[in-house]
């Protein structure tokens, strides 16, 4: 081969050398994507397809189902029922956020005459009321259960809880017998106002069972101060009531 061939040659290899270079740097331009938390490929250090390790989002074997502890219905009297329950969260370190249930409503012979949708939020390692008012009107409910499908939550790690959750520092029962009514105070120990609190009660009666439940919006509870929250019935309570349960739900904020 001549000298002015292989001066060719190695001018050649060079140009293809650069067009390759060229190519690979393009191609990564349009085609590679970052590892993600969203890419559902199993990257990153994830213990899972997008969850656990850096993601925000634990895998199925890291969590604990969230456990009904109970369900009741609550009829005034009048055929309006309302139904009550509590769900307990066994993550002590870990979330979950607009978790989907369903409330089966069951009349004589077991019979199901509604069924309730609803979301709820768990933070780590709580125990939340739920509270669903007029569920059903008519015949009488006999039973009612929360199902809350495993597949349902999302959980989040969540070390600590970051919400303000105000303090119940006294309570009282009042009104009249056919009218009754709760007034609680509610304590604020941040710096800043608390806006739109929803809170829960459950009025439990003389054998210790709930009789009544009822919510309100405390529309503001100022910084360091207190407001007082009232709860309300348009028709006497089952049995005397001896004391109450007022219970504050904050919703959690969106994970990281």
């Amino acid at each position: 081969m001549s000298w002015a061939a292989r001066r060719r040659l190695v001018i050649l290899v060079i140009l293809g050398l650069i067009v390759i270079a060229f190519s690979s740097f393009v191609f990564s331009l349009l085609f590679y994507r970052a590892p993600s938390c969203t890419d559902h490929i199993q990257n990153q250090g994830e213990a899972g397809i997008d969850c656990g390790g850096p993601c925000p989002y634990l895998c199925t074997a890291q969590e604990q189902p969230p456990t009904v502890l109970f369900t009741q219905a609550l009829s005034d009297g009048s055929g309006r029922t309302d139904v009550i329950a509590s769900v307990e969260n066994k993550n002590a370190d870990a979330a979950a956020q607009n978790i989907p249930f369903t409330i089966m409503l069951y009349g004589a012979g077991e019979a199901l005459l509604k069924e309730v949708p609803g979301t709820l939020d768990l933070p780590p390692g709580a125990t939340v009321p739920v509270y669903v008012p007029g569920v059903f009107y008519g015949e009488p409910v006999t039973s009612a259960f929360l199902d809350i499908a495993s597949s349902s939550p999302r959980w989040f790690a969540m070390m600590t809880d970051p919400r303000v959750i105000p303090s119940v520092t006294k309570t009282s029962i009042g009104g009249s017998p056919s009218a009754p009514r709760v007034e609680a105070v509610f304590m604020n120990p941040s710096v800043a106002d608390l806006t739109n609190v929803r809170a829960i009660v459950f009025v439990h009666g003389v054998s210790g069972n709930i009789i009544a439940a009822s919510q309100t919006i405390v529309p503001v509870i100022p910084s360091q101060g207190s407001a007082t929250g009232i709860f309300t019935w348009n028709s006497p309570f089952s049995e005397t009531p001896v004391s109450v349960e007022v219970i504050p739900v904050i919703p959690l904020p969106s994970p990281s």
